[in-house]
């Protein structure tokens, strides 16, 4: 039994599937089902039902899976501490984006990490939330960049910046010359919002229904630029990160209106599984995030 094999057998359960697993692992198929057998011959049990069409585990499949996975993270922190006997910022680091802040924060803050950190090579990975936390926890990134929720506090979290959401209208509508607005004026109104699956979804229903709004329960977008569009083409009005808009008042149809009282946020962090020994990493890299968005959200 090697580690090979532990991911091999990690990644059929992730994925159900021997093909995706193969590929997954960038090896054949046949390779992997090879090695997955030989483990099975190794252990002197069955670690798969292969009568069914499906990928089927057994109850000493499901629990060799579970121990595998542990293996699997404690190789990772060896590796992070072999990592710290030479530069500390050098080598490959994974990091997760949620979609929501991934397309505006990255342009931002990657010409100044290549400059700061040029020996690091960064690897990006993006997905919603309960994805990244799922890959964190199997340490198949190294950290997160995404915003505060439950689902993130059992890790160590380094704030980066506080991130205000405005009202965006088409360019038709009634507040489309306003430059603020009260949280109250959205009493009553029907906003469009993202559907289940994104944080910001939650975080921006927090702040519409305290303001007395709803959802428009006919759509929900998979994506903010979806969300933009339809504001665009007159079909609502939503809220949007403070990043994901431009500096224009308006632009390609959609106004964009700063609102208060209160002003709506969100905390966006860097988190990282607790133990890891490339701390001092995470906390340079959150330094340097710091120093770069304040100054562009205040514009």
């Amino acid at each position: 039994m090697n580690i090979r094999d532990l991911e091999y057998l990690v990644a059929l359960s992730e994925h159900k599937h021997f093909r995706k697993a193969a590929e997954a692992c960038f090896v054949s198929q046949p390779t992997l089902s090879g090695q997955i057998r030989k483990l099975e011959d190794e252990l002197g049990v069955s670690l798969l039902e292969r009568t069914s069409r499906r990928v089927l585990f057994t109850d000493a499949g499901l629990s060799l899976v579970t121990q595998a996975q542990k293996v699997l993270v404690e190789v990772k922190v060896l590796t992070e501490l072999a990592s710290q006997q030479g530069e500390s910022m050098a080598g490959p680091l994974h990091i997760g984006f949620i979609p929501t802040v991934g397309p505006y924060l990255l342009p931002l803050i990657i010409p100044a990490l290549k400059e700061s950190f040029p020996d690091l090579e960064l690897f990006l990975h993006e997905a919603q939330t309960h994805q990244l936390v799922h890959q964190l926890e199997a340490g198949k990134l190294d950290c997160l960049i995404l915003a505060a929720v439950k689902e993130t506090e059992h890790f160590i979290e380094l704030p980066l910046y506080d991130e205000p959401m405005v009202v965006a209208v088409p360019d038709a509508h009634p507040w489309a010359e306003k430059t603020s607005l009260d949280m109250a004026s959205l009493n009553g109104e029907t906003l469009l919002m993202l559907g289940d699956g994104h944080c910001l979804r939650d975080q921006a229903l927090g702040f519409c229904f305290a303001a007395g709004a709803k959802e428009d329960g006919q759509f929900k977008a998979t994506s903010l630029e979806t969300l933009r569009n339809m504001v665009a083409a007159g079909s609502g009005i939503t809220l949007l990160p403070k990043l994901a808009t431009p500096k224009a008042h308006s632009r390609d149809g959609v106004s964009y209106i700063k609102a208060y009282d209160p002003v709506p946020t969100r905390l966006i962090t860097l988190a990282y599984r607790p133990g890891s020994p490339l701390r001092e990493r995470y906390e340079k890299i959150a330094w340097l995030i710091k120093e770069q968005i304040p100054a562009v959200l205040a514009e």
